[in-house]
């Protein structure tokens, strides 16, 4: 079996035997196999999933169901309390609300670029700038469209701010916006991709408790 949550950059598959990609494999457990993969040689590969979801598949599973699934199956997940969980990726963000483990809320942004990866990936490698020189800034770019966004960034620049230090500011407009989108919780439980970005998590964290789930989250909603 294939499951496959198909990102707009990145996709992720968990297997059930290993893929013909075994460069793309970063976990292995209870006999299945996780892959992160780029979401161009999911065609190229001619990999066919059993189940998907995402924007580059024939999806037969709608994304917030799929998170709420893998969710549900996540033991990091205090159901207990109220748990909110957010999925920020590349093209869109997503969120929905346990309280005392039953649905209780939830919404979905798929056409704001200041909520999501895809504009803070164009800006590293327009500035040749690595993820890991991004650090927490205390001061933000308040990031209402990411047109403006990325302007208020050349803007800062051409000041004479160093590219690191504009962006930075810039992802953590993104964290507070994030807070703001999900209703300004006291704890957030995030997955995916902006799991692995320091910066945004740090400052996230300056706003409220953060759990990371990692990448995988909408791919284990997958599996019945």
């Amino acid at each position: 079996m294939i499951y496959l949550d198909a990102g707009t950059t990145y996709s992720k598959i968990i297997s059930d035997e290993r893929l013909h990609e075994k460069s793309f494999l970063v976990a292995e457990n209870g006999g299945k196999h996780y892959y992160i993969l780029p979401s161009g040689i999911i065609k190229s590969e001619n990999i066919i999933p059993d189940r998907s979801c995402g924007h580059m598949s024939n999806a037969d599973e709608n994304e917030i169901i799929a998170l709420a699934q893998g969710a549900k199956k996540n033991k990091e997940i205090c159901f207990a309390e109220e748990a909110t969980v957010l999925d920020l990726g590349s093209r869109d963000a997503k969120w929905i609300k346990f309280r005392k483990g039953k649905f209780h809320d939830m919404d979905w942004n798929t056409s704001c670029a200041s909520s999501t990866g895809a504009t803070v990936e164009m800006l590293l490698k327009f500035y040749d700038v690595r993820p890991e020189e991004l650090a927490f800034d205390r001061e933000k770019f308040a990031v209402t469209c990411g047109i403006f966004g990325m302007e208020k960034i050349m803007d800062s620049i051409s000041s004479g701010a160093k590219p690191a230090e504009a962006i930075s500011k810039f992802v953590h407009g993104i964290a507070f916006n994030a807070w703001n989108f999900c209703k300004k919780p006291d704890k957030i439980y995030l997955s995916g991709g902006f799991c692995e970005n320091k910066c945004f998590v740090d400052s996230l964290r300056y706003y409220c408790d953060v759990e990371l789930l990692g990448r995988f989250v909408l791919c284990e909603g997958l599996i019945k």
